[in-house]
């Protein structure tokens, strides 16, 4: 069945070159000022919102091939909106007008060929290619560090933003790579069909972008990784195309599809997918239970994971993010639940989970969702929170505090030590490096039978001037505590550059020898994403 022609994008709203979303929901002086009074040791006045216009941005290194110049962009403020993700420390450098290596060209193809034409180019001149998607990388997985090669260009494939292909009897879609979180759904729905993937990026990131970082998306359990969803890939690569079968299930050899997902443009470019689809849900219903004790509500956590309920959201939030979200003000935790389902209603599994959160010390709050009239304070709270979250983040860094998040998964016999020795840990480093406490929360954001990914926030005040230096010190305590609670360096946000060193730790020696062989034999002139997973 054919697919639909993606509608026209709102040109009423600007995204925002420097910071997370769109320009207009940033918070405004005021607002950053009084975030600020609460972290003691910040700024007495927000840092000015940077402009293009103050950055020393050069003449390209190259000029755009003559054939596909129609597709390159070469003007300051592309090059600029293309320099960095949207990670704390990239935040902050912009502030501080230095966001380190401004692509030379910013490139939109429309089609594979395009694609194909750009990296044979590129491997020509010796120019970097670093793909970019919805540019909401957190670990610094668009950008190109280093002077390694003559130019650098941004690839962008959100011009490639397409459901080419919808097979509504196996309940699959082939959708193009640049598509848009919002248009891909968008596209899905007059189907009756949906992806079900949906991260706190989802706004601003694409299918592809999805597929080479293996992010996790909301839901709890169940598909929590968009690996879940690959039928099949096509992915270009300077060594030629590989373009696996569409198929269910398949035992034959390594999987071609698995070396390209999470790859982060390292071996090639992914160009589309068959993705799994799903029916989209219409029964939903949710629930807050509150505790005193939070190592009690890890146990409730667990015995709902092990059970076979499997919610849609089973979100723990230590009495700190419950405060910071508004979803508690007494100081307990919250577990936040949802179910929901397309064939039929989904009480009777929340009331189940919510026994066995009573059974654990558990207070009961209300419901909320289609088959319930009670609301709900706690889990709107938290929704609202969620997604507003990244737009405060911003207006901290202006206020010169540092206020960033990491992730990762451990097996359940850790999860307790690890989060203790975290919160301690990059405390205590906190402290020494600038004299004011910081703030180091928790919240567990999918939960599986044999473990579970705890989430760190950490609030602090930086130090003036040097406030990415002061993040990469408390990141390299962080990392340090996760190697040695045997924890991953990154549940669902991917490698990039500022993970690299907790990667090369993690990763087995014998793989890390097939993977440089890989990106030797794909990409023998070493242009894809330099500096990304391995050298």
């Amino acid at each position: 069945m054919p697919g639909t022609t993606p509608p026209p994008t709102s040109a009423t709203r600007t995204r925002s070159w420097w910071g997370w979303g769109w320009a207009d929901a940033h918070p405004d002086d005021a607002e950053c000022a009084a975030m600020g009074a609460l972290i003691p040791g910040t700024l007495a006045h927000p840092l000015p919102v940077p402009r293009v216009r103050d950055l020393d941005i050069g003449r390209p290194a190259v000029e755009p091939p003559a054939g596909l110049a129609h597709l390159v962009a070469t003007g300051p403020q592309e090059r600029a909106a293309h320099a960095m993700g949207k990670a704390y420390r990239d935040v902050a450098r912009a502030l501080r007008g230095r966001p380190g290596r401004i692509p030379d060209l910013v490139a939109r193809p429309t089609e594979e060929r395009e694609v194909a034409d750009l990296l044979d180019w590129a491997g020509e001149r010796q120019v970097a290619v670093v793909p970019y998607g919805g540019g909401s990388s957190v670990s610094g997985g668009v950008e190109y560090r280093g002077d390694a090669h003559r130019a650098v260009l941004s690839l962008d494939l959100t011009a490639m933003g397409r459901v080419l292909e919808v097979d509504a009897v196996g309940r699959a879609a082939r959708i193009q790579a640049g598509t848009l979180g919002p248009s891909l759904e968008d596209q899905l729905r007059p189907h009756g069909l949906t992806l079900r993937h949906f991260p706190q990026s989802f706004e601003f990131s694409t299918l592809g972008g999805w597929l080479a970082t293996r992010a996790g998306g909301h839901y709890a359990t169940g598909r929590t990784h968009i690996d879940d969803f690959v039928q099949s890939l096509r992915v270009v690569t300077p060594a030629g195309t590989s373009a696996s079968w569409r198929l269910p299930a398949s035992g034959a050899g390594p999987s071609p599809d698995r070396l390209f997902l999470g790859s982060e443009g390292a071996l090639g470019i992914i160009t589309e997918a068959w993705v799994r689809l799903q029916e989209r849900p219409t029964h939903k219903a949710s629930a807050s239970l509150a505790f005193t004790d939070f190592h009690a509500a890890l146990e409730a956590v667990r015995a709902i994971a092990q059970s076979d309920l499997s919610p849609a959201n089973c979100r723990l939030l230590d009495a700190g993010e419950a405060a910071l979200s508004g979803a508690s003000h007494d100081g307990s935790a919250v577990l936040v639940l949802g179910f929901e389902s397309a064939d039929g209603p989904v009480t009777a599994r929340l009331g189940q989970a919510v026994d066995l959160a009573r059974s654990h010390g558990g207070r009961r709050g209300g419901v909320d969702g289609v088959d319930s009239a009670d609301t709900d304070a706690a889990v709107g709270a938290w929704r609202s929170a969620f997604l507003r979250m990244p737009y405060l983040r911003d207006g901290l860094a202006r206020m010169g505090a540092v206020a960033e998040t990491f992730e990762t998964a451990a097996t359940w016999d850790r999860i307790p030590g690890l989060i203790e020795a975290v919160r301690t840990e990059v405390g205590e480093a906190a402290l020494k490096a600038s004299g004011h406490p910081a703030t180091v929360n928790c919240r567990l954001t999918h939960v599986y039978p044999d473990g579970a990914a705890p989430y760190f926030t950490v609030l602090a005040a930086g130090r003036p001037g040097d406030e990415v230096a002061f993040w990469d010190d408390l990141k390299a305590v962080a990392s340090d505590v996760l190697h040695r609670h045997r924890a991953t360096i990154t549940h669902h946000h991917a490698v990039g550059r500022d993970h690299r060193p907790g990667y090369d730790r993690q990763r087995p020696d014998p793989f890390s020898l097939a993977l440089r062989a890989a990106k030797g034999a794909l990409d023998p002139r070493g242009i894809l994403n330099p500096g990304v997973l391995v050298d």
